[in-house]
């Protein structure tokens, strides 16, 4: 078995989930275009001068290098590869698309055409495109993805007539997909109905 450590440079990289570690420290659980989800941990990424620091941003294309070979790798190098301002009204709807892409997704099984979808959706929201077909679009490809899809023609999402039965029939699929286990977005979004 070789000793060698596994290294991989500037990978096309959004951060989904970021958990504090220690008290300097992040584990960050990144999509990355190829190589599919990754964990890492980003050393001293919590201190005030630290530079990964303002640039471990969620909904952010970003440039991410790490080593190691296990399960949490060593994130050694992070850099911002553009800029998307997402309006507030629009952060429930990306973070929905993160709790739905760390769901579903394996680890390190690289999805590039999803990925590229995601980031797709990120631009379509900051462009005010109606977000209930940005999501039904990512929902729809998502599911296409990880071979959960439907054998039909593909609908047009910006049709929003339809969008109620497309969200439904969506649904229903994920909901199957997640063993009816309830995302945590939905049920933030659901407080904030009854508020």
């Amino acid at each position: 078995m070789s000793k060698r450590i596994h290294r991989v440079h500037e990978a096309d990289a959004f951060l989904l989930q970021a958990t504090a570690w220690s008290e300097t420290s992040v584990i960050a659980t990144l999509l990355t275009r190829d190589h599919g989800l990754i964990a890492g941990i980003a050393k001293g990424a919590k201190r005030p001068y630290s530079v990964m620091r303002p640039i471990l941003s969620h909904f952010q294309p970003l440039q991410i290098s790490w080593s190691g070979q296990a399960e949490v790798k060593t994130i050694t190098r992070a850099e911002l590869a553009g800029l998307i301002t997402l309006a507030p009204r629009y952060m429930m709807s990306a973070w929905y698309m993160n709790e739905l892409l760390l769901r579903c997704l394996a680890k390190e099984d690289p999805h590039p055409y999803l990925y590229d979808e995601y980031h797709l959706a990120l631009r379509l929201l900051t462009q005010d495109m109606d977000e209930r077909a940005v999501l039904r679009r990512f929902e729809w490809f998502l599911l296409k993805e990880i071979g959960y899809g439907f054998d039909q023609e593909q609908p047009d999402f910006n049709d929003l007539s339809q969008e109620v039965t497309l969200r439904k029939m969506l649904r229903e699929r994920l909901d199957e997909l997640l063993e009816q286990r309830e995302l945590s977005t939905r049920k933030v979004v659901q407080s904030l109905r009854q508020m």
